[in-house]
């Protein structure tokens, strides 16, 4: 019951983001550059293309009037340095631009990147964990069996949230206000 529960909730959100337009058939990094085709980039017209081209029949073209040298297919950018070498496709300067948003390359700023999500993922965890154990108290019809795994279910979710919540202040307490860790403000 609990998988069939996941399960459609997942899709329900797999078909809101694809109506919504946030989640696209094609990667952004295969659109836009020179010779590829045109594509929505950043949120702007259908028929866009990278800084220093022109969508020209469904293409992209260089632009003759632009002072802009856009990146080549596969190409990297110059301005990450050492990333740059390595082949990775730093786009915005010192990140990795991803379909989950901008991934810094410095370990700093990794660790924050990572922390901000984790929380984030065990919030949602704990807001779905909740939602499922308030149907299974709602659809239990006096079994008891399935009142009590509603009730331990839904105990579980708020207690995991709580904790959740404590360590993050208590990071905050002791990481920035008494360690003064660097990267935690």
């Amino acid at each position: 019951m609990r998988k069939n529960i996941i399960t459609f909730l997942a899709s329900l959100f797999l078909l809101l983001s694809l109506a919504q337009g946030k989640v696209s058939a094609q990667s952004p990094i295969q659109c836009g550059l020179v010779g590829e085709r045109c594509c929505n980039l950043a949120g702007g017209p259908p028929d866009s293309c990278q800084t220093g081209l022109i969508c020209v029949n469904g293409y992209c073209q260089d632009d003759p009037s632009s002072t802009t040298t856009p990146l080549p297919r596969g190409g990297t950018n110059p301005a990450a340095g050492a990333a740059g070498a390595a082949g990775i496709s730093a786009l915005k300067g010192n990140c990795i631009d991803t379909a989950i948003g901008c991934i810094p390359i410095e370990q700093q700023g990794m660790i924050e990147f990572i922390l901000r999500w984790a929380i984030g993922i065990a919030g949602g965890v704990a807001f779905i964990l909740i939602i499922i154990a308030s149907f299974l108290i709602m659809t239990s019809q006096g079994d008891p069996k399935r009142l009590q795994a509603g009730k331990e279910l839904l105990s579980s979710a708020i207690m995991g949230l709580i904790l959740l919540i404590f360590s993050v202040f208590i990071l905050r307490v002791i990481g920035v206000s008494i360690l003064k860790i660097p990267g935690l403000s």
